[in-house]
């Protein structure tokens, strides 16, 4: 099934207005653990971009299918690290003797 024009921009754009009413309704005390749940999703979105330059046929395909991947990857990876800072922010500053 493909999905043509305005079927998939209406999609997007019931997509991002749910999205966006949903987080903006999360607790401040939740983000952190919302921001680790969301990584996987940005993992899926990875596959599904690679699953895209596999099916693409013609230069400009490829070009923007590799694009997608990555900017998947970057945000894949620097939704770790923001994770990996803010749980920084939890620890203790005193050192262990």
């Amino acid at each position: 099934m493909v999905i043509e024009g305005f079927v998939a921009l209406y999609i997007f754009m019931l997509a991002a207005f749910t999205g966006y009413e949903i987080i903006s309704k999360v607790p401040v005390i939740l983000h952190t653990p919302l921001m680790s749940g969301s990584n996987f999703v940005h993992g899926i979105v990875l596959v599904g971009a690679m699953i895209a330059v596999g099916h693409a046929d013609g230069f400009w395909q490829s070009a923007i299918a590799f694009i997608a991947v990555v900017l998947a990857a970057g945000n894949a990876v620097g939704g770790y690290v923001v994770t990996e800072r803010m749980l920084e922010m939890f620890t203790s500053s005193k050192k262990d003797k």
